[in-house]
């Protein structure tokens, strides 16, 4: 009998610590899926970041490394030059990429570091108790913006897929989302092929997700899903905003929209 479904090798068997209803754990399950398929799980190596993913060390049955806040793209480019053989990704949240880590993920980039980052944005700080993040939508109320995001206080949402395929050095960059089966379908595609722009030598990649945060966000698991539908994507647009010029397949035609 074909096996059509099993829990990848690359995660490890223990309980989650994640809201009901938070997508980082079909996240980690499709960066699992790729570094299985890819043949990568003994020369992957995570960077966790500081964030509700700080613990992401404890799923990923590979060698791990905790940064400071905003600082994984940094550790990740050590331990890729001091380990060239290694495949290095990092799993890091909007308030710790896009915020404080803003400066690292840039000239990351811009060097063409030959890392893949996993950037997970759900619109919002969500272990530190919901306050405004850069990529808050427009109106969006949070702890810290009771009254909603208020361009002429905070300024409009930062969009970084856009922002970081301007820079020569990113080879790979694209969005996606957890939201319905079918965009899972097409964000595990992508994460593949960001772990293969790695593992070919082309430079960096990196793939945002869009998340939901159903706690901070005050809603149930499947209004959190609609919201992300109705108010993100229309903001926060899926596909691929950059790509190296490979062969096409079946895969990259599908991955985007």
């Amino acid at each position: 009998m074909k096996q059509v479904y099993a829990v990848p090798k690359s995660l490890r068997p223990v309980p989650t610590h994640y809201c009901p209803g938070c997508t980082h754990g079909i996240i980690h399950k499709l960066v699992a899926d790729a570094i299985d398929e890819l043949g990568l799980r003994d020369r992957a190596v995570g960077v966790a970041s500081v964030g509700c993913s700080v613990f992401s060390y404890d799923y990923f049955d590979c060698d791990f490394q905790q940064a400071a806040h905003g600082r994984a793209p940094a550790v990740a480019t050590g331990i890729r030059r001091a380990v060239p053989d290694a495949i290095v990704f990092t799993y890091q949240g909007d308030g710790d990429l896009a915020s404080i880590g803003t400066a690292e993920i840039v000239h990351a980039a811009m060097r063409s570091e030959n890392i893949t980052v996993i950037f997970v944005n759900n619109a919002i700080y969500g272990m530190t108790g919901g306050q405004m993040a850069p990529t808050t939508l427009v109106g969006q109320k949070t702890t810290t913006s009771p009254r909603g995001r208020q361009p002429a206080l905070a300024g409009q949402p930062l969009r970084i897929a856009e922002m970081l395929a301007t820079i020569p050095g990113a080879t790979y960059v694209a969005r996606v989302s957890t939201t319905s089966p079918a965009h899972i379908a097409r964000a595990g595609r992508a994460i593949k092929k960001a772990f293969q722009v790695q593992a070919a030598g082309e430079g960096f990649s990196l793939v945002e997700c869009l998340s939901t945060c159903p706690t901070n966000w005050g809603m149930s698991p499947v209004d959190a899903m609609a919201w992300v539908e109705k108010n993100m994507i229309p903001y926060y647009p899926l596909g691929e905003f950059r790509t190296p010029e490979m062969p096409e397949t079946p895969e990259r035609g599908q991955a985007n929209g």
